[in-house]
């Protein structure tokens, strides 16, 4: 079972990317992303998509034309884990 973060380890998560926002009600971190078009968000959900299949870890996540809506939480934690610690971080190299 993976473990989950720990308020020393979460502050430190959200103290790294303080673009992410704390979903308190799942223990998840949320953003939201915004590009020029469909075609632009499409091709980044795409690439998130080629990393946490890497990864063996998903999103929750939606789109809206140009707007990308992604929600990072551990589902066998019960919360946040280090690997949501490293799709953000894979996530966030990606812009």
């Amino acid at each position: 079972m993976v473990r989950k973060l720990d308020d020393a380890e979460r502050a430190a998560l959200f103290a790294r990317f303080p673009e992410w926002a704390h979903e308190p009600a799942r223990d998840a971190m949320t953003r939201r992303f915004q590009f020029d078009d469909f075609a632009q968000a499409f091709g980044f959900m795409t690439s998130v998509a080629i990393l946490a299949e890497k990864m063996d870890h998903h999103p929750e996540w939606s789109n809206v034309y140009n707007r990308v809506d992604i929600l990072l939480t551990t589902h066998d934690a019960d919360g946040l884990s280090a690997r949501d610690a490293k799709l953000a971080e894979a996530i966030e190299g990606l812009l």
